[in-house]
């Protein structure tokens, strides 16, 4: 019998997290056979991905029921139906957090309110306010990595809360990323605190790079160039990663017991149907990272993907895509910057909807 193709990928020491969460993947067991059969080894969720969950079912009826008198605005229900699914993934992937390498994979990521991507202090105080709901070890609290973002992730790092940036594009944001949880990896030590207990990874959205990108190529004739720059982005970014994890400043922690903060590949599914389907998750296996896919991503990868270490292969190829993108014009860090505002519409867009979809039921349900 083949080797299951997805469950490979971790002999490259990549760890598979599925982007997806509904009540009906764990009440069948689904979710439990990914993990025992393709090697799933964390999940993720989104507001957009909770509200389809919520929408396409009747599965969370009995909660808007039960807690709508308790909760008197649509958000506070929100978070109270998605903690209690939360949780669930969290006990149903606590004996992945469990296993000898305490604490590397198993984690379950819940997002703060979209709407706050540009509120330091209703970010702070809501990841606390989150963490402290879900009480798991094995949970991060999910805070955008924008500008507002930063000083909100070094706090909560500092506070021992577990922090899945989302929402990275560029590579000066990243590294001030990687920055904000070294520093408050430093505030913990100075404070007498342990830092052994605290995980972090830092997501790099990729898909949405090319689809923005691709089109100023044709314009400059440069077509060559089409579908390689979110990949050249991402073989940077993890050299930024090997310099700074790699520095005398982290082995400082590291001594102390600290984890470096992994890069996770995010926005893993394709948007062009003309290219492999799994080209963004073959081409970016390796070492110490993870990869977060959509649940027909990884459906995908089980029929026909590669599984095969080439993340630090053709590193000068990479240098040059970004050399020629620069040469030609093409500001990166302007179109990164537009990702990141864009990508806060997008997921205000979906949260907005949730916040309706509940509204409604709760009316439907009284």
């Amino acid at each position: 019998m083949e080797a299951n193709r997805v469950k490979k990928i971790h002999d490259f020491d990549q760890s598979i997290w599925l982007d997806f969460i509904d009540r009906k993947i764990m009440n069948t067991g689904e979710l439990q056979k990914l993990i025992d059969e393709d090697g799933v080894r964390g999940i993720t969720s989104n507001p957009a991905i909770f509200e389809k969950a919520i929408s396409s079912s009747s599965d969370y009826d009995e909660d808007i029921k039960e807690l709508t008198g308790e909760k008197e605005s649509n958000e506070e229900l929100f978070y109270a139906i998605a903690i209690r699914d939360i949780q669930r993934a969290a006990d149903i992937f606590m004996p992945v957090y469990d296993e000898e390498v305490k604490g590397a994979d198993g984690y379950v990521s819940l997002e703060v309110s979209p709407l706050l991507a540009r509120d330091t202090e209703g970010t702070i105080n809501q990841a606390r306010d989150l963490w402290k709901q879900v009480n798991r070890k094995n949970v991060m609290i999910k805070i955008p990595g924008t500008a507002e973002g930063l000083p909100a992730i070094r706090t909560a790092i500092s506070e021992g809360i577990n922090i899945n940036v989302t929402l990275l594009f560029g590579l000066e944001r990243y590294e001030a990323v990687t920055e904000a949880y070294i520093s408050g990896l430093e505030a913990r030590v100075a404070a007498g605190q342990p830092v052994d207990n605290v995980a972090s990874v830092a997501s790099f959205f990729l898909s949405r790079i090319d689809v923005m990108v691709d089109p100023l190529l044709d314009e400059k004739n440069l077509e060559a160039l089409k579908g390689t720059v979110a990949i050249a982005s991402a073989k940077k970014a993890y050299e930024i990663y090997k310099r700074v994890f790699g520095s005398e400043r982290f082995k400082k922690l590291e001594e102390k017991g600290a984890t470096p903060q992994r890069l996770l590949w995010a926005s893993t599914g394709t948007k062009d149907p003309s290219v492999r389907d799994v080209k963004y998750v073959e081409a970016l296996i390796g070492p110490k990272t993870v990869n977060t896919v959509p649940y027909e991503t990884l459906l995908a990868f089980r029929d026909h993907g590669e599984a095969e270490d080439r993340l630090e292969s053709d590193l000068e190829n990479a240098t040059q895509v970004l050399d020629k993108l620069k040469n030609a014009g093409i500001r990166l860090d302007e179109i990164t910057q537009k990702l990141e505002d864009d990508g806060i519409e997008k997921f205000n867009a979906p949260y907005n909807k949730l916040m309706k979809a509940i509204e409604n039921q709760r009316k439907q349900l009284a």
